[in-house]
C-alpha cells in the first residue's frame, strides 16, 4: 500500500473491523472448507476463461484454467495466472478511507462503512438539492465484464437517481456498430472451425497478447496448411510466426481494404452470384472501389502495389478464407468506416456462412439481455443527458454545464491512467468543489484524487455471470472465498447506496442470484441461444454453451441477416444519420490532416500507437510487482531511421510530447516498427512510472467518425533525447503531488 495508507494502517477506528478479518458472507454462497470452485476470468479479454479455484479452510490456494472447457483448455494467460497474488496482495485496499489533506496529498483517515455511506448520501443529497441529479455522474468501464458487477451495477441505481450518463466507448463501439450495420449482428464463428480455414487474415490484431487462447486454433490451422497473413504496422508476436506480414501506415487500413476489393472486382475474383442473392449495394460498392487502384492504395498505405494485388488474388481464390480483427484497428478518427470496409470484404468473395470462412470480430451479439429486466428503465426518471466517455476531462473542466458536474463516482475504471488526455482529467478531479468517490481494489492513480475511497472485492469474492465476446459459452462465477477485510462488491455497494438514498424499489436490493435469474428468465424467450439455460444449470455446470439447433452451427449459413433488408448491407442507409457515406470510404483522421509542426530540429512527428501490453489488461495488473518486472521499464519502440535522425541511442531516456502533454520513456530502437511510427504499450500507472506520467498524457480525447469511438491511436508526437534542449511545453497537472 502507498506510504500514507501504510502509516494509517495502525489507526483503527473503534467501529471498524480488523482489516485481516474476512467480512461475513451468506453461507449459501461459500464453498465447503476444502473444495474446487468454478469461476470465470472477469477481465476485458475475448477469451473469458473458465477457472477453477482450490479452496482450503476459506483461503484460495490454487487458481487454474478449466481443462474441460473447449476454449480455455486448462491453461491461463501470463496476466491472470498469478491472480492469487492480486487477491492476497499486501497493498489491497481493506477499509473505507476519507481524504484528510488537500486533494492529491495522499493523506487518509480510516472510516467505517456506515460513516462512508452516510457521508456519500449526505453530499449527494446536497448536490441534488442545489443542482439536480444530473450534476452527479458515474464513470465505469471494463474493470470487470460481469453482467451483475460490471453492467447492472453500472445502470440500475444511477438510472433510478436520474444521474448523467456516459455514451460512446473507450474500446469497441465503432466496430460493433459497423459490423451490425453491415451483416446485422456480431456473430463470429466458433474458434474450433478455424481448423477448416485455408487462408486467415489477422488484421490489426495481436491475439498472442490479447486473445491467447485463439492461438492454438490458429497454429493448428497453420500446421494443416492454412496461409496466415498478419496486417499490422508493428511486427507483433503474432506477426513473427505468420506466413506473411503486411505493414500499412496507421489508419490506412480502410484504403487497403478498398484496394483489395478493387482488385477482386477488376479481376472478376468476386462471387457475383452470391452478391446478387445476399447483398444490397454491391454494384455501388464495386464502383466506389474503382477509386482505389493498387498504385493509389500503395501511395496511401506504404504497401507495394504488387503485394496488394497478390493478397487480393490469394483472398479471391483461396476458400475458405477467414478475416479476423478486433478493437485496436478502430481507435482512429476513421475507425468506423475502416471497420465498414473490413466487414464488406468477406461478402465480396462470398465467404460469409462458410465453415472456416467469414468474419471473426465478436461473439457478443449471440445473446442480448432484456433491456427492461436489466435496467428497470420504465420505473426510472428520463435520462437527463449524456456525454462521451472519452471526454471526461473536458466534462469536468467546463464542457458539461447547466448543471456542472459536482459529483463523480468511479468504479471498474481507472480513468487517470486509462482514459485519454489524462492531464485534463487530473485538472478536473483537482477541483475543490467536485466530490469524488472511488470504489477500488487498490490505491490507483484515480483513487489518489478521491474524497472517499471504498475497498472492492476481487472476482474470487463475488458472484457473477459472464457473456464472452471471443467464444460461445456462458460462464458462471461462484464466490470462492469470503470478501477479505471490509471489501464489498459493486452490487453490494450499489444496494447500500440505494438504501441510504431512500430508494426502496426491490430491484435495487435483490440478492445477486435473483438479479441474474430475473435477467436470464426475461431474456430467454427472446434469445434462441439461451434455450434451456437456467441459473441452476449455470451454477451447477459453470460453463454452458450457447444453444444452437445444429451443434456445428455456422453463422449466416442460412443466408438470413438481421439487417433491415435481410441481406448484407454493403450500402448502409442506417449509417447516414451518423453523417457518414453509406458506402465505405477512406478519409484520413482529423489529427493527421491537421498535422503537427516539425520540432525545433526540423524533425516531423511520429504516429504513436499505444496498443496492449503483454502482461497487463489496460491498467489492471499493472501494479503487480512480478508482472511489472516482466513488462520492464516504460518504453517506446522507434525505428532505427527515426532514432538516428533524432540522435537517439538504444536505452536512452526520451521525451515524447505534443500539445496535450509529455512523458519520459526508454527508447527501444527496432525495425519491429516502420519509419514514421512509434509504439508504447498502454496500461502503466503514472504513480508507478519514473516521471509520474504515462502515454495517456499524450492521447487525444477527440471522438471518431462513428458512434462515439475513441481515437487513442490517431496521435502525433515528437520524440527527442531527454538530455536535449527542450522547447517550452505548457505545464499541466501531474501525478507528482499524489505519488509516494
Amino acid at each position: 500500500m502507498n506510504a500514507a495508507a501504510r502509516r494509517h494502517n495502525g489507526k483503527k477506528a473503534s467501529n471498524a473491523a480488523s482489516p485481516s478479518r474476512p467480512t461475513p458472507a451468506p453461507a449459501s454462497r461459500l464453498p465447503p472448507p476444502a473444495s474446487v470452485v468454478r469461476g470465470a476470468c472477469p477481465h476485458d479479454c475475448p477469451d473469458t476463461c473458465a477457472t477453477l479455484v482450490d479452496v482450503r479452510d476459506g483461503r484460495a490456494v490454487g487458481f487454474r484454467g478449466d481443462p474441460d472447457h473447449p476454449f480455455t483448455q486448462g491453461w491461463l494467460c501470463a496476466k491472470v495466472r498469478p491472480y492469487l497474488d492480486r487477491v492476497y496482495a499486501p497493498d489491497r485496499l481493506q477499509y473505507p478511507l476519507r481524504r484528510a489533506g488537500a486533494k492529491g496529498s495522499d493523506e487518509w483517515v480510516r472510516i467505517s462503512w456506515d460513516e462512508a455511506i452516510a457521508e456519500i448520501a449526505d453530499r449527494w443529497q446536497g448536490i441534488i438539492a442545489a443542482h439536480g441529479p444530473a450534476a452527479i455522474v458515474p464513470y465505469s468501464f471494463s474493470g470487470t465484464l460481469g453482467l451483475l458487477q460490471g453492467s447492472v451495477a453500472a445502470v440500475r441505481f444511477w438510472k433510478r437517481m436520474g444521474a448523467t450518463e456516459t455514451d460512446g466507448s473507450l474500446c469497441g463501439i465503432a466496430a460493433e456498430t459497423a459490423v451490425k450495420l453491415t451483416v446485422g449482428a456480431s456473430w463470429a464463428p466458433d474458434a474450433r472451425d478455424v481448423r477448416h480455414s485455408k487462408l486467415i487474415l489477422v488484421w490489426g490484431h495481436n491475439p498472442a497478447s490479447t486473445s491467447p487462447h485463439f492461438m492454438p486454433f490458429l497454429r493448428d490451422a497453420q500446421r494443416a496448411g492454412a496461409h496466415v497473413v498478419v496486417i499490422d504496422p508493428r511486427r507483433t508476436t503474432t506477426a513473427r510466426s505468420a506466413d506473411e506480414h503486411l505493414r500499412p501506415r496507421p489508419a490506412t487500413d480502410g484504403a487497403l481494404a478498398l484496394g483489395l476489393m478493387h482488385v477482386l472486382f477488376a479481376e472478376s475474383l468476386h462471387d457475383e452470384a452470391w452478391l446478387r442473392e445476399n447483398t444490397v449495394g454491391w454494384e455501388e460498392l464495386r464502383e466506389r472501389t474503382m477509386d482505389y487502384p493498387p498504385d493509389r492504395v500503395a501511395a496511401i498505405t506504404g504497401i507495394p502495389a504488387q503485394q496488394i494485388v497478390a493478397l487480393a488474388r490469394r483472398y479471391g481464390t483461396t476458400k475458405p478464407a477467414l478475416l479476423k480483427f478486433t478493437d485496436g484497428i478502430q481507435r482512429h478518427g476513421n475507425g468506423g468506416q475502416t471497420c465498414r470496409a473490413l466487414s464488406c470484404l468477406p461478402a465480396v468473395v462470398g465467404q460469409i456462412g462458410v465453415r472456416g470462412g467469414g468474419l471473426y470480430y465478436s461473439t457478443s451479439g449471440y445473446i442480448r439481455w432484456d433491456g427492461e429486466a436489466f435496467s428497470h428503465r420504465s420505473e426510472c426518471p428520463p435520462t437527463p443527458r449524456a456525454f462521451n466517455i472519452n471526454r471526461l476531462g473536458a466534462a469536468l473542466t467546463g464542457e458539461v454545464t447547466d448543471p456542472p458536474l459536482m459529483g463523480l463516482y468511479v468504479f471498474s475504471a481507472n480513468p487517470v491512467a486509462a482514459s485519454p488526455n489524462s492531464s485534463r482529467i487530473i485538472e478536473g478531479m483537482l477541483r475543490d468543489d467536485l466530490f469524488t468517490v472511488v470504489h477500488e481494489q487498490f490505491m490507483t492513480d484515480t483513487a489518489r484524487l478521491a474524497d472517499i475511497v471504498l475497498p472492492a472485492t476481487t472476482q474470487l469474492e463475488q458472484v457473477d455471470l459472464h457473456r464472452p465476446y471471443g467464444q460461445r459459452h456462458l460462464q458462471y462465477n461462484h464466490a470462492a472465498i469470503a470478501p477479505l477485510a471490509e471489501a464489498k462488491s459493486n452490487w453490494d455497494v450499489s444496494r447500500l447506496l440505494a438504501k441510504a438514498m431512500g430508494y426502496d424499489e426491490p430491484w435495487l436490493h435483490d440478492e445477486p442470484e435473483e438479479v441474474l435469474r430475473e435477467i436470464l428468465d426475461a431474456s430467454r424467450p427472446k434469445n434462441a441461444t439461451l434455450t434451456g439455460v437456467t441459473l441452476e444449470r449455470l451454477q451447477a455446470a459453470g460453463t454452458v454453451p450457447f444453444a444452437f439447433p445444429d451443434p456445428d452451427h455456422v453463422p449466416f449459413a442460412d443466408g438470413v441477416f438481421p439487417t433491415p433488408s435481410g441481406k448484407v448491407e454493403l450500402r448502409s442507409e442506417a449509417i447516414v444519420p451518423f453523417g457518414l457515406d453509406p458506402l465505405p470510404e477512406y478519409i484520413p483522421p482529423a489529427e493527421f490532416t491537421a498535422g503537427l509542426d516539425p520540432d525545433e530540429t526540423g524533425q516531423p512527428p511520429l504516429v504513436l500507437i499505444s496498443g496492449a501490453a503483454h502482461h497487463f489488461v489496460t491498467t489492471s495488473m499493472a501494479n503487480q510487482p512480478k508482472l511489472l518486472a516482466k513488462e520492464g521499464t516504460p518504453f517506446i519502440e522507434i525505428n532505427p531511421e527515426d532514432a538516428a535522425a533524432r540522435y537517439i541511442a538504444p536505452g536512452d531516456d526520451v521525451i515524447v510530447s505534443n500539445a496535450r502533454g509529455w512523458c519520459t520513456l526508454r527508447a527501444v530502437v527496432t525495425d519491429d516498427v516502420p519509419a514514421g511510427v512509434a509504439v508504447s504499450p498502454k496500461g502503466r500507472w503514472a504513480s508507478l512510472s519514473p516521471d509520474r506520467r504515462n502515454v495517456n498524457w499524450l492521447t487525444p480525447d477527440a471522438v471518431a467518425d462513428l458512434a462515439g469511438q475513441s481515437t487513442f491511436h490517431s496521435n502525433l508526437v515528437h520524440v527527442r533525447p531527454a538530455g536535449a534542449a527542450q522547447p517550452e511545453i505548457e505545464v499541466e497537472p501531474t501525478m507528482t503531488a499524489v505519488a509516494d
